[in-house]
């Protein structure tokens, strides 16, 4: 998807700026010609030396240099561009794009640009949280050529833990892979549930599971830098910072059935990774229930089926939408992903060994089958992100979606 495109890469004053000469690396190794703009205090990271060694041309740093000027141009690197990448997109840099600024290399280029933009954000977890940057972050989220990717969360470099770190290199290809197919999905609805559910047993203690939502927002995420209306029904999973898509907290079984209930007849793909829990206490004590000796029995009772409710509703329906399913096992997987395709009616469903290494719930990866109503195949592994792709690129076409 790379191959011959022209990609602008400015680079931000942050200390994620070393991890721009992998990044551009990576797009020459995929086809992709770069040229490289800096700021001021990104040449304080890493040197305009050695990513003109990565990106192969020279680099500009400084339209006041007579030299640059005569080879670049004024406005060269916008006009030239398919794509224009800013990592790391410090918070400094973001309100300075976000006021229109056009004082050094990065924003007065980015500026002139007319194109697609993804804006890669990393700084310190509460310079993120800070309500300027979310204000600066609500403005461009509001321009549609504008996308983002990240920040990840997880340890800082300055020893903090939270949102602020640069997205994996995989994630950030991906996401310039989504600024070409960007209107792949345009006009499309598409309805995701994620994260977990939590039954309740007392004021204090539920039954649940350990799952994240990583893998349902890497899907929503992919979808919407693909142009469609994403809409997510996330369980529990905690601050999943600020989102470019609408999202509708719920809490238990009861609460995500209805609300995927009342939005799956108008959605042109459902994709149900929600980790739902699949029995409740009967009885649901209104005070901490007091422990004994010697074992206690808790009687249990099944919950709504999310997924095979929504199913049902929609299958007579003249115009349905695509459903998607997914199946976490942690043996026959294949076998019992395919009970479950054919049980509940779905057009594909995604088989997830949760017990191997590198897949399943809380890590950034997975490894996975997804298996067609056809009868097709097709393996897919990586960051989650990634594997997200793949379920897109299959499904894309059975939208009419090219």
């Amino acid at each position: 998807m790379l191959q011959g495109k022209k990609i602008a890469v400015g680079v931000g004053g942050g200390i994620a700026a070393y991890k721009a000469g992998d990044f551009v690396r990576e797009l020459r190794r995929q086809g992709a010609t770069v040229k490289v703009a800096m700021t001021k205090a990104a040449q304080e990271f890493i040197t305009p030396l050695t990513m003109q060694s990565l990106s192969g041309d020279a680099v500009l740093t400084d339209y006041f240099d007579a030299t640059q000027e005569e080879k670049f141009g004024h406005l060269h690197l916008a006009r030239w561009a398919d794509a224009y990448v800013v990592l790391p997109a410090t918070a400094d840099l973001l309100a300075r794009i976000t006021a229109g600024m056009a004082n050094d290399a990065v924003t007065t280029s980015l500026l002139a640009f007319r194109g697609p933009v993804l804006l890669a954000p990393a700084m310190n977890t509460a310079m993120w949280d800070h309500p300027a940057t979310q204000r600066n972050l609500a403005v461009l989220r509001a321009t549609p050529r504008t996308h983002f990717v990240g920040p990840a969360s997880g340890p800082l470099a300055d020893g903090d833990v939270g949102a602020g770190r640069l997205s994996d290199l995989a994630d950030l290809i991906e996401g310039v892979r989504g600024l070409f197919s960007g209107a792949q999905l345009a006009g499309k609805k598409v309805l995701i549930t994620a994260g977990p559910t939590r039954e309740a047993m007392d004021p204090v203690r539920f039954i649940s599971n350990p799952s994240t939502g990583k893998m349902g927002l890497a899907v929503a995420e992919v979808a919407h830098a693909r142009g469609a209306a994403v809409t997510v029904v996330l369980g529990p999973v905690g601050d999943v910072g600020s989102l470019p898509f609408e999202v509708v907290r719920v809490t238990t079984a009861d609460e995500m059935l209805e609300a995927v209930m009342k939005r799956v007849e108008s959605a042109d793909v459902f994709v149900a990774t929600a980790a739902v829990s699949d029995w409740r206490p009967q009885a649901v004590s209104a005070q901490k229930a007091k422990k004994s000796e010697g074992p206690q029995t808790l009687t249990l009772v099944r919950t709504p089926d999310v997924l095979m409710t929504a199913s049902t509703k929609v299958q007579a329906n003249a115009k349905r939408p695509l459903l998607v399913g997914f199946a976490a096992e942690t043996h026959d997987v294949i076998a019992y992903a395919r009970g479950k395709l054919t049980r509940k009616g779905l057009d594909l469903i995604v088989a997830n060994d949760v017990s191997a290494a590198g897949a399943g719930f809380g890590v950034d990866t997975n490894v996975v089958t997804i298996i067609g109503a056809d009868g097709s195949t097709q393996g897919a592994q990586g960051t989650k992100r990634e594997v997200a792709a793949r379920l897109w690129d299959l499904v894309a076409p059975k939208l009419g979606a090219s």
